[in-house]
């Protein structure tokens, strides 16, 4: 079967082979023949090694498809079912899931180790324990969650990632209040993402932040306020707060730098909301007399900080009823073959969310 390999981290380019196999099918698993799957920032991270990733691996891990077989034990879900992939699955039996932070589980991350896939060349990996840039792959029954046949798959797919990351971070870690301001640092899926939930929650000025126009742009349709370049947050914030800084500003790049800024643009007493997925060796400096005088709130947000299952209902259910624009999102399609034509789309800023049809 065809998937597209990177063969060594640091590689920027991804190669479409079709001497792939995917490995791993028995008890507890799930076969998925992959019909969609979107490009999220996060996989040119593990790409470039700013995420932790074993090479050689098949990257992707927002997508959807059709279940192809079950193995012994499998109850979740049938052949012939639509799913959704998940890359962060609980089990149901650790402390994080026992508390209810399921969110917090690591038997996903276990899964990252365990290759999916191999060529006559030896062993490959899946990107986050899955692998969705390829036809066909075998993942734990728990990383496949069953979605209506009414949703479709590029929906789906979106769903599995960028959109539960950034509605998540709006509606559960950050509990955006009504009538609140926002500042949304990084406007690509995971931003828009977030502008919509800030949005749902009824904030009253939300202003987009991020150094492509085109991005600036596309989150005006999506709720923004305002859409200012990086340089412009400061005139934001004095024309937005009076100086004070905003209620809410979520940083949805991943880097120290946009930390930084992100906590200067937060009121006293305000929140600074971590999205994005950044470098173990990237550091961000606070000074102790301001983390205890400023009384800021720092909350990392990861993958929407809430139930994974209850968090895919519920976009569904905002998606049904026209609340979140999530077809509006994908703003190329490309098929597996174009696949870094794809990564380029998402390296110039040229792409909300560039879908993959396989």
């Amino acid at each position: 079967m065809r998937a597209a390999v990177l063969h060594e981290t640091g590689q920027d380019k991804l190669d479409v082979l079709d001497d792939v196999e995917a490995v791993g099918f028995g008890p507890g698993k799930v076969r998925i023949r992959v019909r969609a799957t979107g490009l999220c920032h996060s996989d040119v991270s593990a790409m470039n090694g700013v995420l932790p990733q074993p090479a050689p691996f098949v990257p992707g891990h927002e997508g959807a498809g059709e279940v192809i077989d079950v193995g012994d034990g499998v109850t979740n879900v049938k052949p012939g079912d639509r799913v959704v992939v998940c890359w962060l699955p609980a089990c149901g039996q650790c402390p994080a899931c026992r508390r209810g932070q399921t969110e917090l589980c690591l038997a996903g991350f276990m899964n990252a180790g365990t290759p999916n896939f191999k060529r006559p060349q030896g062993d490959v990996f899946g990107f986050a324990g899955t692998g969705t840039f390829t036809e066909e792959v075998v993942v734990d029954a728990a990383c496949a969650v069953p979605v209506p046949d009414d949703v479709p798959y590029d929906i789906a797919a979106l769903i599995g990632c960028g959109v539960t990351t950034g509605l998540g971070a709006a509606l559960n870690t950050a509990d955006v209040a009504a009538g609140s301001s926002v500042a949304v640092i990084g406007c690509g899926g995971v931003g828009v993402s977030a502008i919509q939930g800030a949005r749902l929650k009824g904030a009253a000025h939300i202003v987009a932040v991020d150094p492509v126009a085109a991005r600036r742009e596309a989150a005006l349709r999506f709720g923004a306020s305002e859409a200012v370049a990086p340089d412009a947050l400061d005139d934001a914030k004095q024309r937005v707060t009076a100086g004070e800084g905003f209620d809410y500003v979520f940083e949805v790049v991943g880097k120290s730098a946009t930390a930084r800024a992100a906590y200067e643009a937060t009121r006293r007493g305000g929140t600074l909301c971590v999205v994005g997925a950044g470098a173990m060796d990237d550091h961000v400096q606070f000074n102790m007399f301001e983390l205890f005088f400023d009384e800021k709130r720092i909350l990392p947000s990861l993958y929407g900080g809430g139930d994974v299952l209850r968090s895919y209902e519920r976009a569904i259910a905002l998606w049904r009823a026209g609340r979140v624009d999530l077809a509006g999102m994908i703003t190329h399609r490309v098929r597996l073959a174009e696949i870094n034509e794809a990564l380029d789309q998402m390296r110039t800023g040229a792409a909300l969310r560039t879908c993959i049809e396989i």
